[in-house]
């Protein structure tokens, strides 16, 4: 097979639990941009979830790949930019910048993680798709012994449904992925299992936008008050029937005027 390739990354579908039983793996449903990275001798392609080309976004990904010894190899997995120590998905966003003088600043200035946990293709070049996951994570913990880069890293994971559990209930990733031990890499497709952590509120609408196309509702305004009774502006909702909609902006202009958002 050839090295550099389009594939597809293997997906996950939405789940409200983690699956019981035996021969899951676990890890965490981290917040960035997926991405696949293939190497073959000077060339080499870092694709994103879509099969575009995220390149010239990082080239510092770019250069860091390209100084390993392996010549040869396919990796899946996540990449990642911190604000402070925390990772932060607008520090990410703002790497997708057209001016290259820009890019090559916020390189140096907010330098992005390649966080792994697949292996597509062998060091020798050979296609593991198709061996089980459990196999590939040998081949990919191999590969790792040869990298001395804290911006290149392997994904913590875990066989124990317990411990992943704690993780949704501590509340600082956005879920966590389950995958089949004895499962291959199916491109493309949704063979894994994600639980996205979820936070409710009952929220206060304190305005709303019109639609760009005709005067119609588009989105509510949310708000929560704070302690000293003051609303602060905490998102949107746009989630509305076509046929609702008239009926809802007439309610909500009758509703307009007097103080909104004073948070």
């Amino acid at each position: 097979m050839s090295v550099l390739t389009t594939a597809a990354p293997m997906e996950a579908k939405s789940s409200k639990g983690l699956p019981e039983g035996d021969g899951w793996w676990f890890e965490p449903k981290w917040d960035g941009f997926r991405c696949l990275a293939f190497r073959s001798g000077d060339q080499l392609e870092l694709v994103s979830k879509s099969g575009k080309s995220l390149n010239k976004f990082f080239p510092e990904v770019v250069e860091r790949l390209k100084a390993l010894p392996q010549q040869r190899f396919g990796l899946d997995g996540e990449l990642l930019a911190q604000d402070g120590s925390d990772w932060s998905f607008e520090v990410l966003q703002a790497r997708l910048h057209p001016a290259p003088s820009r890019i090559r600043r916020l390189s140096l200035e907010t330098p992005a993680t390649l966080v792994l946990f697949d292996m597509l293709v062998d060091v020798d070049g050979g296609d593991i798709r198709r061996e089980p996951l459990k196999v590939r994570q040998a081949r990919l913990a191999a590969f790792a012994d040869e990298i001395d880069s804290p911006k290149l890293t392997i994904s913590v994971g875990t066989a124990e449904r317990a411990r992943a559990e704690t993780w949704l209930a501590e509340g600082r990733l956005e879920g966590v992925v389950a995958k089949r031990l004895d499962g291959p890499y199916l491109e493309g497709e949704r063979a894994m299992i994600k639980v996205k952590r979820v936070r409710s509120a009952d929220c206060v609408v304190g305005g709303f936008r019109y639609a760009s196309a005709g005067r119609v509702v588009g989105s509510l305004l949310l708000g929560l008050y704070n302690g000293d009774g003051r609303l602060n502006h905490v998102g949107f909702t746009s989630g509305f029937a076509g046929i609702d909609k008239g009926a809802l902006t007439r309610q909500l202009e009758a509703l307009c005027g007097g103080v909104g958002f004073t948070g």
